[in-house]
Parts: C-alpha cells; structure tokens; sequence
C-alpha cells in the first residue's frame, strides 16, 4: 500500500476511485476539513475500495458560517452521502475522525452501514464551563484556537488547514450531537474499530473505552497510537492508522 504524500494540502472535497464493490464515507472533525481524513481515503482507494469524503455543513466555509449550522444538518449531509454510495455499491463503510466519528456513530446505529471504524471520538466536554456555552453563545460568538490543532507532530500542526475560531454556536451543538451519541451507543452492532491518539488533548481516552463498552458490536477492535495527538490521520501515526483502517474493512469484504 502505498503511502499518501503527507505534505500536500488539498482541503478540498474528495471521491477516490476504488474497484466497484465496496466504498467508504470519510468523515472530518469540527472546524477541520476533508484534508484531515483525506490521507485514509488515499490508503483505502489503492486498497481497492472507493472512497468519498465531503466537507459537511459550515466547513470549507467561514466561522460565520459554522455558526449558524446545526448538528441535524451535519447528519443529513452524511446520511445523505452515504446512501448515494449505498446506491451504487455493495458494501459500505463509514469512517469519522472526532465530530465525524459521533455523525459515523449515529449512521451506524440508523442506517445500513457494514462497518466503520471511528478516531478520537468526544463523547462528552469535559473542559470547565461547558455547561455555560448555551448562555454564552449569546454573549461571545467565537474563541480563538490557540497553539493550532492537537497534532502531535510540529510539522504537520503548522500546515494544517482548520478555522482559527471556533464558534460557540457550533461546541453547543457538538454537545447535542454527543446526547445523541451516548443514547444511539447500545444500537450499534456493526463491526467496529475504534482509534485513538495516545497524547490526545482534546477527547479523553476513556471515551473510546466507553464507546467499545457500549456498543452491541460483537466484532469490536481498540487502537491505542502512541505518537500522535487528537487528528491522528495526519500525525505522526498516520500511516498505521491508515493500514490499520484498511486491514479492517477488508475483513468485512
């Protein structure tokens, strides 16, 4: 498998060829792009199995934009995606990384997914205040992203392509879409990788550990990527993750 060029930026949208069977949703974060998961659509493409990633509702926009976005609107694209795939393949997989794997953990539990595999899922907030942002929102619209992105590598944090406001408006309905989340858990039994960056400083690990807990998955399968914070498609575990994704979908064949 050859590995993707982890220089080029291209945040753009993305639809990578594969051999007709099979296809994968890939899934970005909140505030992110398809660039984040563009590196796994790459992998899984040479693996032989499509691979489509869109910006959902807000992104590859403007903050403004986020902030008048809900979290209905971000399901609805994906779901929307996913069954445009659905129509022309026989299987197909869903991969999120953050804010995309709670939108893949949703369309799992709903609707006809043969596997997904989710990264650094938040399935909850737990910086102090939290509580606070539906009041907020009305008061500060946005807080400035300071230090860059949760990627490990320097590299790689520097040119990574993201907001640098992030609306409250939007952290408002990640939180929505978390409730939903943690209630639609028990309903998910498709076969599962869940993936998560050891030095991750935004979602805890033990979120993952609740995730695979939870789930009625009865093939389920943890990653733990020791060098890498919280986008690890692009960190520096990147290429394992990448294998890791494709190796797992290619079980579900």
């Amino acid at each position: 498998m050859a590995a993707p060029d982890p220089v080029a930026v291209d945040a753009g949208p993305f639809e990578l060829p594969g051999e007709g069977r099979a296809a994968a949703l890939c899934l970005h974060g909140l505030t992110g792009t398809p660039y984040e998961v563009r590196p796994l659509g790459l992998a899984l493409s040479a693996a032989g199995i499509a691979a489509v990633g869109p910006a959902l509702p807000g992104h590859n926009e403007t903050p403004e934009r986020l902030a008048g976005v809900s979290h209905d609107e971000w399901l609805e694209a994906a779901r929307g995606a996913l069954r445009e795939l659905r129509a022309v393949h026989e299987r197909v997989f869903v991969v999120g990384l953050s804010m995309g794997g709670l939108v893949a953990l949703v369309l799992a539990a709903d609707e006809r997914v043969d596997a997904a595999a989710v990264i650094g899922v938040p399935l909850r907030l737990r910086a102090p205040g939290v509580r606070l942002v539906p009041l907020l929102k009305r008061l500060v619209r946005f807080v400035r992203k300071s230090g860059g992105s949760d990627i490990n590598d320097p590299d790689a944090r520097a040119r990574h392509p993201s907001y640098d406001r992030m609306p409250l408006a939007a952290i408002h309905e990640l939180v929505r879409l978390q409730r939903r989340v943690r209630a639609a858990l028990p309903r998910v039994q498709v076969p599962l990788l869940v993936a998560h960056g050891a030095r991750d400083r935004t979602a805890h690990p033990d979120d993952a550990r609740e995730i695979l807990a939870r789930v009625a998955s009865r093939e389920r399968e943890h990653l733990v990527l020791d060098a890498s914070g919280h986008v690890v498609p692009v960190d520096r575990d990147g290429p394992r993750l990448a294998a890791a994704v494709v190796a797992f979908f290619r079980r579900q064949l």
